[in-house]
């Protein structure tokens, strides 16, 4: 009898523990993931406020339309995301469920689009700056691999949508990684030059402080996850930064076909 009671016991105890760390950090507890879409609206939003008008808006010469089809539809997910938290921040799971199948649609599209972008823009900045080829070409990994990190994260979040502790978090990985762009662009004496990758991780670690505040433990999706993204990150940017044989041939293909 003892030793079949033994886990209600515990799992009573762990509950216990979490209600009393969520008492007394209730603001954490209940707002962190809007507070976090928040956070990355503005990484995004300052981000690109350094770009935006002199490489699109008004960019000489015109930027392919494509680029401005991956703005909406990026800057579409940045609403979706902070609109997806405040309805579960306000109890309203229905509607939150009936919009993530839409959401669902929405990612898939920053899917194709991102991977499109990338090589059409590769291609355009090739045709205009010609001496700086093998640049272009060696950077085309770091935006294939956001897409990478994207997908793979939002796709596992649909699969585990019934498991609320796994789904949230991995979306919420999966809006991180699209920062790299907007951390890319924030001023150098800000972020240094290719250091774009730390303000990721500085996302990350909020999300682990986070779990370790409230939850007094780091939950399996980041435990897994995080080092797998970091690790990606870094060989992605010793690749580009070296460019590495193997991937020049690649992306010459790629960009050239």
């Amino acid at each position: 009898m003892m030793i079949t009671q033994q886990p209600a016991v515990m799992t009573a105890a762990k509950r216990s523990g979490h209600a009393t760390t969520a008492r007394r950090f209730p603001l954490l507890d209940k707002y962190f993931y809007f507070f976090m879409s928040l956070l990355i609206a503005a990484v995004v939003v300052y981000g690109f406020s350094h770009t935006v008008d002199k490489h699109l808006i008004h960019a000489t010469p015109p930027r392919p339309w494509l680029l401005w089809l991956h703005g909406f539809v990026f800057t579409s997910w940045l609403v979706f995301f902070i609109l997806q938290s405040a309805l579960v921040r306000t109890h309203n799971v229905k509607l939150h469920r009936w919009m993530g199948w839409w959401g669902a649609g929405l990612a898939a599209s920053m899917s194709v689009l991102g991977v499109a972008t990338a090589i059409v823009m590769g291609r355009f900045f090739i045709a205009l700056f010609p001496a700086e080829t093998r640049g272009i070409e060696a950077f085309l990994i770091e935006q294939l691999w956001d897409m990478i990190e994207f997908t793979t994260l939002f796709w596992l979040a649909i699969y585990w949508r019934r498991k609320p502790e796994f789904h949230r978090r991995l979306i919420l990985l999966a809006t991180c990684v699209l920062t790299s762009a907007g951390f890319g662009r924030f001023p150098h004496w800000l972020v240094p030059l290719h250091w774009y990758d730390a303000g990721i991780a500085l996302l990350f670690l909020l999300c682990i402080a986070r779990d370790l505040i409230v939850n007094r433990r780091v939950h399996a999706v980041y435990r897994y996850a995080v080092p797998t993204l970091v690790f990606g990150q870094l060989f992605v940017l010793y690749t580009y930064l070296h460019q590495s044989p193997w991937w020049m041939r690649i992306s010459h293909a790629i960009l050239r076909a």
